[in-house]
């Protein structure tokens, strides 16, 4: 199965583009679009064949990782997002998101951040609409999500903490 996902570092220090770029496809990301946009940043825009989404995830975690050591995971994509962002990935209107958000205001899921802008993560949306049973919510985007947010929390958790928790291993 093919599964699409982005990963997003923080770079330690300047890195030579070229050099970079090709020690990440010699590493294994030859499967990535390759973002270098915003300076000290990077992201890889994956689309890659695996067995499972932890596995398509784990192992992109793991060459990058040998490319790059130092970087420091920023975000997994999907996770956090806003109802505009649901929507898009349901394949429903933001206004048909934000009504049932407001009419299942009790059973919703909460956010984990609550503003102007508010932010999900996206596998509690998706498990929510399935138990629904109103939405078709294909298998293999709610385990990718489901991921992508074990690996923001442990992640998280590692830069609160130190150490590692690493709950994909």
């Amino acid at each position: 199965m093919e599964y699409e996902y982005t990963l997003k570092y923080q770079l330690n220090e300047h890195e030579d583009t070229d050099s970079l770029l090709e020690r990440l496809a010699e590493a294994g990301c030859d499967d990535a679009v390759v973002g270098l946009g915003q300076p000290g940043r990077l992201a890889l825009a994956f689309i890659r064949e695996a067995s499972s989404a932890k596995e398509a995830i784990e192992s992109a975690l793991d060459d990058v990782r040998k490319a790059v050591p130092r970087a420091r995971l920023v975000e997994a994509t999907p996770d956090l997002v806003g109802l505009t962002d649901v929507a898009e990935i349901v394949g429903v209107s933001r206004q048909n998101m934000r009504k049932l958000m407001l009419a299942h205001r009790h059973s919703f899921p909460a956010p984990v951040h609550e503003g102007s802008a508010s932010l999900w993560h996206l596998a509690d949306i998706l498990d929510w609409l399935q138990i629904r049973g109103n939405y078709s919510i294909g298998q293999d985007k709610l385990d990718l999500a489901r991921v992508a947010m074990t690996v923001n929390v442990a992640s998280a958790y590692e830069r609160v903490f130190g150490g590692s928790y690493n709950v994909l291993h």
